[in-house]
């Protein structure tokens, strides 16, 4: 109960991402945030008080934040995720180790390691696709780039908010799922 996640939002409801259950409820104890939202019937108990987890707080204050975040860490591991762990070329669900980054376009005809411009691939599919672009390899992307271009930072709030359907709402899950399901 202590080790799980608790969405963190701005003041303006913005998320800003997870903190773990003590941090949540020491910030509520410090009166610096809201609890929006409790974890069903969960309790944290001590000899002399019982306290409702939360699972959705929000800032009492508004926190000016940039959103070009440097997005470096697990960047590999975000990307498996946002990708459901397939291989976004044969559509074969596969665990990480057998799994690849693979440059949609191609660093050597310019393109950038970035989160939009990676894709999973299985090992079978990057060799086969080579250094060339999915057009070229006549091998077309299963998802939509434009799927793809989303940040890795949601992905993972995302991914944690499949287990936590009271988050989906300030996520704006909702939204996104029917706009894939139309997509697909």
């Amino acid at each position: 109960m202590i080790t799980g996640r608790v969405l963190l939002l701005n003041f303006s409801y913005e998320p800003l991402g997870t903190v773990g259950v003590a941090r949540a409820v020491c910030m509520w104890f410090r009166g610096k945030v809201f609890v929006e939202e409790n974890d069903g019937a969960n309790v944290l108990r001590s000899p002399s008080q019982t306290i409702k987890v939360p699972s959705v707080i929000r800032l009492r204050t508004y926190v000016n934040i940039h959103r070009k975040r440097n997005e470096t860490t697990m960047k590999r591991a975000r990307i498996y995720i946002r990708d459901k762990y397939r291989c976004q070329y044969c559509g074969d669900h596969k665990h990480a180790a057998d799994l690849t980054l693979d440059h949609i376009l191609p660093r050597a005809q310019g393109g950038e390691s970035t989160p939009q411009n990676l894709a999973t691939a299985c090992v079978k599919c990057n060799q086969r696709k080579g250094n060339r672009t999915p057009e070229q390899a006549r091998m077309p992307l299963l998802t939509p780039q434009r799927y793809l271009s989303i940040g890795l930072d949601r992905v993972l709030l995302c991914h944690y908010a499949e287990s936590k359907p009271e988050w989906k709402k300030y996520l704006f899950m909702e939204e996104f799922e029917v706009e894939q399901k139309i997509a697909a």
